[in-house]
């Protein structure tokens, strides 16, 4: 996890791929294609999962949330995040 958040902090953005209503929440690492692997409990609608998400994240890399914005993929799986100092 510590390469994602070095990866955000120097390029400025994080390729996520999504997985809402999940049993367990978490961040499982990176996969193949370089995408952060992020599990949330909330369901998809009306950008809760979103939420969640930015909420999860910055609480693992001790970031505040208002830092953390999603630039792409705000319906889909596979998003983009960008930091912003």
């Amino acid at each position: 996890m510590e390469n994602a958040k070095e990866m955000l902090l120097n390029t400025g953005q994080l390729a996520l791929k999504v997985t809402p209503r999940s049993r367990v929440e978490g961040i499982e690492g990176l996969n193949a294609a370089g995408e952060l692997v992020v599990k949330v409990r909330t369901v998809p609608e009306d950008g809760k999962a979103n939420t969640a998400v930015i909420a999860l994240l910055a609480k693992a890399f001790g970031l505040p949330k208002s830092k953390l914005e999603i630039t792409r993929g705000g319906s889909a799986r596979h998003k983009m995040i960008a930091y912003r100092p």
